[in-house]
């Protein structure tokens, strides 16, 4: 679903500019001038996610959980007492997010920028933000390149890194015998994500004495999957693992489903929408994920309540990821009196913790700026437990436990080459 915006002097047409324009300047000389105050008033900030193509369907997510917090905060007194202005706009591709970053920056003013799903993008979008000194955090991007050699000083990750995902579903398939002396066949999004997570895997696969037999790329717009799905047949392996995205994912799980395969699935990303676009009869096999609905916590209790109050139906991750990042940014800016970028930068590189929806507080490590915070499993529930269209997942304990640091499941130094200018 594609968010109109309001118009306003920012989108309007060139000849409706001119005409706003001409009408401000006449307001003033009138003796109008509150109206140019209260329209000047606003602080705007600029949010960019898919909101259509493979991403959009989390992208439409991610519009509902933003716009949601934007209207809290301004009920609650917005940011250093003045409204908030959202400029929220579908990125489309890397090349289009690039030029509406630099337009929301540049021309829109924009004090900062967040959102994005797309890897590819978030490294378009983190370009424009390093040029221009402006905060960027990233809420989907999972890619480990773009916190890793790719990072820069004013780019956050609120998403966790694929080796964040990795390592979450690990404990189960290392309990479950599915790693060492195991052939894996794997299928692999055919861009930035997809190719980094393939390298996250293959890394992990190696260290616990698995075999990769064979890996495919899939284009991000391929529906069909049954030329794969012979593959697999052929091949026998003993696990066969996802490295897709998005709708790929949940098409993929239809189809797998359809052929009666006999192998164990299992996927190194997922986001609650795709397993609910595939649906209770077609979900299978474990998956990492970075937020459910039935996560404990009193903050994403009250977050779940509210969300399928006003929208009827229950938060995704990406949601539940704009809202409490939304939520952070604000809070931080708040508390330093400031929407500088350099001020914001050095306050989150202090480690604060915040509120993620989550049962323990999470916080930017200074490093590399990504959010340390727990991460989950998901698996299908058994037969008939489901009580609804989108419960139907069974969802984990928090990982790691309580006992553990909570950057235990975060790329090492030794893994992360970021090298912040």
């Amino acid at each position: 679903m594609k968010t109109q915006q309001p118009a306003s002097p920012t989108n309007a047409s060139p000849v409706r500019r001119q005409i706003i324009t001409t009408g401000a300047a006449a307001a003033a000389i009138s003796g109008f001038p509150a109206i140019i105050h209260a329209q000047s008033d606003k602080i705007r900030i600029g949010h960019l996610t898919p909101q259509t193509g493979f991403l959009g369907t989390v992208g439409e997510y991610a519009v509902l959980g933003i716009k949601m917090a934007v209207e809290e905060l301004n009920k609650s007194g917005g940011l250093l007492g003045r409204e908030i202005e959202l400029l929220s706009e579908d990125s489309i591709n890397p090349a289009t997010a690039s030029s509406k970053a630099q337009r929301q920056l540049e021309r829109d003013g924009a004090v900062l920028l967040l959102g994005e799903i797309s890897s590819a993008s978030c490294m378009a979008i983190a370009q424009v933000a390093a040029r221009n000194r402006k905060v960027f955090v990233n809420t989907g991007g999972n890619s480990d390149e773009i916190r890793g050699k790719s990072c820069n000083r004013y780019m956050f990750h609120a998403e966790a890194a694929n080796t964040m995902y990795v390592n979450a579903v690990a404990t189960a398939l290392m309990s479950n015998n599915m790693v060492s002396g195991k052939r894996w066949f794997s299928l692999t999004a055919d861009y930035a994500f997809g190719h980094d997570l393939l390298r996250v895997g293959k890394r992990f696969l190696a260290a616990n004495k698995g075999d990769l037999v064979e890996n495919v790329l899939v284009a991000t717009d391929a529906t069909d999957f049954s030329p794969f799905l012979l593959k697999i047949r052929q091949a026998k392996p003993d696990v066969v693992v996802s490295n897709l995205a998005g709708l790929q994912v949940a098409n993929f799980i239809k189809q797998y489903a359809e052929f009666g395969l006999p192998y164990p699935l299992v996927g190194f990303d997922m986001a609650p929408a795709m397993a609910w676009a595939a649906g209770v009869d077609n979900f299978a096999g474990t998956w990492p994920v970075r937020w459910h609905p039935d996560v404990a916590s009193p903050s994403a209790k009250a977050f779940v309540t509210a969300f399928t109050a006003r929208h009827g139906k229950p938060p995704e991750d990406q949601a539940a990821a704009e809202y409490f990042t939304m939520k952070l940014l604000v809070q931080s800016m708040n508390e330093i009196k400031s929407t500088d970028s350099e001020k914001l930068i050095a306050h989150l590189e202090k480690e604060p913790q915040f509120d993620v929806l989550k049962g323990r507080k999470g916080y930017f490590r200074a490093w590399d700026h990504q959010l340390i915070q727990e991460m989950y499993t998901m698996t299908p529930k058994a037969k008939g437990r489901a009580t609804n269209k989108w419960d139907f997942m069974q969802l984990s304990a928090p990982l790691p436990g309580p006992s553990a640091r909570l950057d235990s499941l975060a790329p090492t130094r030794e893994e992360n080459d970021c090298k912040m200018a």
